[in-house]
């Protein structure tokens, strides 16, 4: 089913998700190079010798933690991907799951949204 959005909602809707594409790829990138950059073994510390077991234990959170916002941005960044296609496709604005549309309000909450409110709940109900 294509969309019921006119022409020019689906045109600000493709420039909403073009900027927060650009805004996450500059996140994802400047996350990248903090978690690459502060590896243990580029602390400075000479010895390899770590000063205290909790350093140890900081550093290997703060990276775990870093490397699951870059893994949680690169799956919104995909979502964004694949919106875009369907703008191009035209379907951006119908559900993926029964065509029916996606209300305006949850696309300007959720510009990638694949699914309506009702098959997102289901899907979320049922897994």
């Amino acid at each position: 089913m294509a969309s019921t959005l006119k022409p020019a909602e689906v045109d600000t809707f493709r420039e909403l998700l073009r900027n927060l594409r650009a805004r996450l790829r500059g996140d994802l990138d400047q996350m990248t190079d903090e978690a690459l950059r502060d590896q243990p073994d580029s602390s400075g510390n000479l010895s390899n010798v770590p000063l205290h077991m909790a350093d140890v234990g900081t550093e290997n959170y703060d990276l775990e933690f870093t490397l699951s916002l870059i893994e949680n941005e690169q799956g919104v960044l995909d979502q964004i991907y694949n919106a875009l296609a369907r703008i191009e496709a035209g379907t951006f604005g119908a559900c993926e799951e029964c065509s029916g549309p996606i209300a305006k309000p949850r696309l300007q909450a959720i510009p990638y949204a694949r699914l309506c409110i009702e098959c997102a709940r289901e899907l979320e109900k049922h897994g």
